[in-house]
């Protein structure tokens, strides 16, 4: 397992060790020593997520607010996914800025998506499994949602969007969040 970084600087892709050979392939999807090793920290998960989601599907952005903030370790057991976070936070001096990786059960990699981030994907393949893994629970209370299609942000996404909850579409723009 190493660590990839990206424009933020708590925003890192994982690569994992994989072993192949002629009967398929085998990785460690998680370790805790190795993580908090490579990340410098004491991460403790407690909720796994699955969503299972079609072409043109997006989800998100995403993440909670105080007292409940997570972070996130996203990976992709079936299909494509291009994944984005937004820095969400106030004082820094990225607020407003996003980046965006590919995650497939082709690359395998995982993206770490700290506190402080919205995160959201949508699906390039015709179908994708995304599992996740979170340090805090789902408290819908605290849980926000800005519109994927902020013009401030200003997000790129490389296919059309079709398919969006109910709640997704009623996401605010990051200047309405605050």
């Amino acid at each position: 397992m190493k660590i990839i970084k990206t424009i933020f600087e708590s925003v890192f892709l994982v690569s994992m060790d994989i072993h192949n050979d002629s009967r398929g392939f085998f990785f460690e999807s998680y370790n805790e020593i190795n993580l908090n090793s490579l990340l410098n920290s004491k991460i403790k998960f407690v909720q796994d997520n699955h969503s299972y989601s079609k072409k043109s599907v997006i989800r998100g952005l995403h993440f909670q607010s105080d007292p409940h903030q997570q972070d996130k370790l996203i990976r992709v057991a079936k299909g494509e996914i291009y994944d984005v976070v937004v820095d969400v936070r106030r004082n820094s001096n990225t607020f407003g800025s996003w980046h965006a990786e590919i995650l497939s059960s082709e690359n395998n990699y995982q993206l770490w998506v700290p506190k402080g981030f919205a995160h959201g994907f949508v699906v390039t393949s015709d179908d994708a499994v995304v599992l996740y893994k979170t340090t805090d629970y789902y408290h819908p209370e605290c849980e926000k949602t800005i519109i994927y299609n902020d013009p401030e942000i200003g997000i790129r996404w490389p296919i059309e969007i079709k398919n969006l909850s109910n709640k997704d579409s009623k996401g605010v723009t990051l200047k309405d969040l605050v």
